[in-house]
């Protein structure tokens, strides 16, 4: 389709270019002027021996001595963790055993239960339902030594019943 061109005005342009130029160069003389304003001013320090009494040599002697006993110590706090790492574990691991050794012995009874629960003797039951540390020294002084109960032994003996 059919389009107007519209020819540059040179003064315009001119104009517009050298406002610009302006405009810049008044910010980089303000620039200039705020920099100039916020400069520190000279450093004032009364000079003095630094260091203390000691000599080079000394200061990094103990500079050596302090790196060494970082490493110890580092090497300190590791040990310790993993002491107690160790310990936690540990305690645990006692922890789980204990557990499993109270779910064993709650086994036994419950299967000694079921073997004298045939007599129907209630009481003889309920001393083995509240007391079962009492019950399992008991029963390993009462019955021979190769096992509390006889049901779980599978040996090649046969039994009567």
């Amino acid at each position: 389709g059919p389009y107007v061109m519209i020819t540059p005005n040179k003064t315009r342009r001119n104009q517009l270019q050298q406002s610009k130029s302006n405009f810049a160069k008044k910010e980089l003389h303000d620039l200039e002027q705020w920099k100039e304003g916020h400069r520190p001013g000279p450093i004032k320090v009364i000079p003095q021996r630094l260091g203390g009494k000691e000599s080079e040599a000394q200061a990094r002697q103990k500079q050596q001595m302090m790196l060494m006993q970082s490493k110890y110590q580092r090497k300190h706090k590791r040990e310790e963790y993993i002491k107690a790492k160790k310990a936690a574990e540990e305690a645990e691991i006692l922890e789980k055993n204990s557990v499993q050794r109270e779910k064993v012995n709650m086994g036994r009874i419950k299967s000694c239960i079921y073997f004298y629960g045939s007599t129907n003797n209630s009481l003889w039951i309920g001393f083995f339902c509240s007391k079962p540390n009492e019950l399992l020294s008991r029963l390993d002084v009462g019955l021979p030594k190769s096992d509390s109960c006889q049901i779980a032994n599978h040996g090649p003996k046969s039994t009567s019943w």
